[in-house]
């Protein structure tokens, strides 16, 4: 429609009416955009609102593989330099390596027959083998490290470094006759740096790591040396080798999805260690300092000539001496401000942080209890274990597992094992119990208590309580050791209230307890069948009468 006035005429500059009427319009316009805009924004979630007081906030929408590509190698290094140097990181290698391996996971192997009864035999022969397969000269390449120790590396590098490689190596070392060893493999030789594009196979390269279409592993592309080993060995950009993924076992968390490497654990506090390390260095540099500083001179104006005297002069100071000023000298003390009372509380605040960021509680990363009591304490010692039992299955799942089922392949194949039928049906000769490290009670007597009547009430059973408590000790050690100890006090002929057979809670014996010194003497007089606490009811070919009543009764409690 033709407005009804002149187009033309309202353009011109002259038109200073118009021309304010026209702004008025405009700036209505765009306070409605704005409007608009913050009634969209209040519909979104609060973090993701863009306004003046999160302008400086960027965040990009990046994948796990893009994000670690562009950081990990300094990340590494970083981790590394904070373990080298600084006490807390280094103490937090400790912990992890103490809690979740300790001196290793046991194994305990579980062959049963038809029924379910273990087969003991078959047992003690793989328990054997493996013990002796974990000497350092036969399990370790290098001959350095026994199983345990390897362990415990394995643990170290997954905080400093974020991820470690496990080569198996299917050949004997050290005189040992399994084809079977270990070589650990740091982070750094996997080729970080190197991507290549999806190949006519499917196969594509990330940071290293050669992968399928679905994401697993077909190879591993190595330095052959460590890329920082530059001072014993000239290190070649250039030569590169390939291992078959079947030959490594690449151990790291995964936290998304797709993530082909791991980052160190130190990566959410690394710059606050840093920044913490700074200014305790320079709280000390400032206490330093003012403790050099024992006070000033004031002294008046010098005359002409005087300047040399006053010049950079300096008083010695020794314990019980005075000292004469000159005339009109006056002596001002000086009273330093160093330590700083605020340190301490603003150290605790950032080992918080550290702790949080790592997943360690501080009176753990600090060994400082002075601010918690008993029951925050112990909360704060629950909530560590229950994160060190999660690292423990994780490990178990993805390290000794693996490596036992290969081993105990080489072991039959190598005949350091005798099964005859073993490869007709592996699984049921791979069972085994790992039996990683328990921890001490806190409270002894009253956890004590709250076992037993978890036990009695049928809400754990006696091999749970022991695999909690027991220091990586299962049930069988338990009672095989409770046995032999009580077989040995019978022929000391020694009483203790540890025994209930013998004396009940309260310390008074048994109303049916037998007398030690009523067996022991026809034991050593060669009766050999009578009954004993290992044996309640006599030999089968017993002719002593040693299975009665009385006897069964005396293993009562």
């Amino acid at each position: 429609m033709k407005p009804w006035y002149n187009v033309e005429r309202v353009r011109q500059p002259g038109s200073v009416i118009l021309s304010a009427w026209n702004a008025g319009r405009q700036a209505e316009r765009e306070r409605a955009a704005r409007v608009a805009k913050s009634n969209e924004s209040a519909r979104m979630y609060a973090s993701a609102n863009v306004n003046r007081l999160t302008g400086d906030w960027s965040a990009l929408a990046t994948s796990a593989d893009s994000e670690i590509l562009t950081s990990l190698r300094l990340l590494r290094a970083r981790s590394r330099q904070m373990v080298r140097d600084n006490a807390h990181a280094k103490n937090v290698i400790r912990i992890v390596q103490n809690n979740v391996v300790g001196t290793g996971i046991g194994m305990q192997a579980l062959v049963t027959n038809a029924r379910g009864k273990l087969i003991d035999a078959i047992n003690n022969q793989i328990e054997d083998a493996w013990q002796r397969w974990s000497n350092k000269k036969i399990c370790h390449t290098a001959g350095l490290m026994g199983f345990a120790d390897i362990e415990r590396i394995v643990a170290a590098q997954l905080v400093e470094a974020g991820e470690v490689l496990i080569r198996k190596v299917k050949q004997p070392f050290g005189g040992g006759r399994i084809p079977f060893a270990l070589e650990v493999i740091e982070a750094d030789r996997l080729m970080d740096q190197w991507q290549t594009a999806r190949a006519p196979n499917g196969n594509a390269i990330r940071m290293g790591v050669e992968i399928d279409t679905w994401g697993r592993p077909v190879a591993y592309w190595l330095y052959p040396t460590h890329p920082g080993d530059y001072q014993f060995t000239s290190f070649q950009p250039s030569r590169f080798i390939r291992v078959p993924a079947d030959e490594i076992i690449h151990l790291y968390i995964v936290e998304r999805w797709p993530q082909t490497r791991g980052v160190p654990w130190f990566h959410a506090v690394l710059k606050r260690i840093h920044d913490m390390a700074g200014y305790g260095e320079a709280e000390i540099v400032a206490a330093r300092a003012s403790a050099n500083i024992v006070g000033f001179i004031k002294a008046p104006e010098p005359q002409a000539g005087d300047d040399v005297l006053y010049k950079e002069r300096v008083i010695d100071s020794e314990p019980g001496t005075f000292r004469q000023l000159l005339p009109g000298e006056d002596f001002v003390g000086f009273n330093p401000t160093r330590p700083n009372a605020a340190l301490e509380p603003f150290m605790r605040y950032m080992l918080r942080e550290m702790g949080a960021g790592i997943g360690v509680s501080y009176e753990s990363l600090s060994r400082d209890y002075s601010q918690s009591n008993y029951s925050s304490s112990r909360l704060s010692l629950l909530d560590d274990r229950a994160l060190w039992r999660i690292l423990q299955g994780w490990l178990i799942r993805n390290l000794r597992t693996e490596i036992h089922n290969e081993w105990l392949d080489a072991a039959v194949l190598s005949g350091e094992v005798n099964i005859p039928d073993y490869y007709s049906n592996p699984a049921k000769y791979q069972r085994v119990r790992f039996k990683p490290r328990g921890w001490s009670w806190i409270d002894p007597t009253k956890e004590v208590q709250a076992y037993r009547t978890a036990v009695r009430c049928g809400f754990l059973t006696v091999s749970d309580v022991i695999a909690d408590t027991a220091g990586g000790m299962d049930a069988e050690d338990v009672f095989k050791a409770r046995r032999q100890e009580l077989d040995m006090m019978a022929d000391l002929d020694l009483v203790f209230d540890t025994d209930p057979a013998q004396v009940n809670e309260k310390g008074v014996a048994q109303p049916n307890a037998a007398p030690a010194e009523t067996t022991v003497p026809e034991s050593q007089a060669g009766g050999d069948d009578i009954a004993t606490p290992s044996d309640p009811d006599g030999d089968e070919d017993s002719d002593t009468g040693s299975g009665d009543d009385s006897d069964n009764d005396s293993i009562k409690e």
